[in-house]
């Protein structure tokens, strides 16, 4: 009876051993780098909005903590050789230290924006924007991106928080030019983000930003800060639209310029694992179409990034255009 028990329990466990190797097999093999793809979308948007935000805040005297000057109101815009925004701001709070960036569906660089933003400067007017350690309320209000080439939407709900950690801003750095660099972080907890109006996920977006001129032409270069357990780095951690908790770690700092666009980063490395696949999503940006990793040039972009996933002796790619 002990030996039919015995062999039975090898049975059971080999049957699980089988079963659990062929769950991997099949979920490596039906791999398509979507939460790379969902990651970097939401990671993109968020940058276009700390941009309009940063140059909003940087705009409006009340927030920034310089005198009234009018004419100035759009002066970034201009040093940016921005000529469309597609949106409007409400100063109307401007004094109690909130304004409102109100989206109204135009369509500006491949991007259809609606819903609002509301900036709110904590501790003002004891804080303004240009001090150091001044922390900037974000709250997205239906926040909605719809892409004009395919009509794919990311829409963000819930709030972020955006602390000036070297002093100045944007004025500094891009109009009197009294700053070399700035520093600043983003972090957030339960961001609600809608997929093409179906699917929510929760992201926890966790980043640091510093801003540099070489060359006259403004760049970023973001980090992770965020931390899940025993994983650092993490630019943002959660559960992906369809349910399963994930990390996206930087493992090289993200770089983009104003010349190829914040949508596509010039340089950086991204390590995503999400829960249940026995393999990591390992992501690089600028890459050519074939994915070879390639050095952006003063006057040439890159294509786009790649993810790689690896299980045992085989080794699988996606290749995404930068749009």
């Amino acid at each position: 009876m002990k030996k039919i028990i015995y062999s039975l329990s090898i049975i059971a466990l080999a049957s699980g051993l089988t079963f659990t190797s062929c769950k991997k097999k099949k979920a490596f093999k039906e791999e398509d780098g979507q939460s790379s793809a969902d990651n970097r979308s939401v990671q993109t948007e968020n940058d276009a909005a700390v941009n309009d935000i940063n140059t909003e805040v940087g705009n409006n005297a009340f927030l920034h903590g310089r005198s009234v000057n009018g004419s100035q109101s759009a002066a970034i815009q201009k040093a940016l050789g921005i000529n469309a925004t597609g949106y409007t701001i409400d100063t109307t709070g401007a004094y109690t230290g909130t304004i409102k960036i109100n989206y109204n569906g135009t369509t500006v660089s491949n991007r259809t924006r609606t819903g609002a933003i509301r900036l709110t400067i904590q501790n003002y007017p004891v804080k303004k924007w240009k001090d150091v350690g001044c922390i900037l309320k974000v709250d997205y209000l239906a926040y909605k991106i719809t892409r004009a080439s395919d009509g794919k939407s990311v829409e963000l709900n819930g709030t972020q928080f955006i602390t000036n950690e070297t002093g100045g801003s944007w004025w500094e750095l891009l109009i009197v030019k009294t700053q070399a660099s700035l520093g600043s972080s983003v972090t957030g907890s339960n961001l609600n983000v809608t997929f093409d109006g179906d699917k929510t996920a929760v992201y926890n977006i966790n980043r640091r930003f510093t801003y540099t001129l070489p060359g006259g032409i403004l760049t970023c270069t973001g980090e992770g800060i965020g931390n899940d357990g025993s994983l650092g780095s993490l630019e943002n951690y959660g559960t992906t639209r369809d349910g399963d908790a994930f990390t996206s770690q930087v493992t090289t700092p993200i770089v983009w310029n104003w010349t190829c666009g914040w949508w596509a980063p010039v340089a950086g490395e991204v390590d995503i694992k999400v829960e249940d696949k026995d393999f990591d999503l390992k992501v690089t940006f600028s890459v050519d179409n074939s994915g070879n990793v390639i050095s952006a040039g003063p006057n040439a972009c890159p294509y786009g990034w790649k993810v790689v996933w690896k299980h045992k002796s085989k080794t699988k790619q996606k290749v995404f255009g930068y749009v």
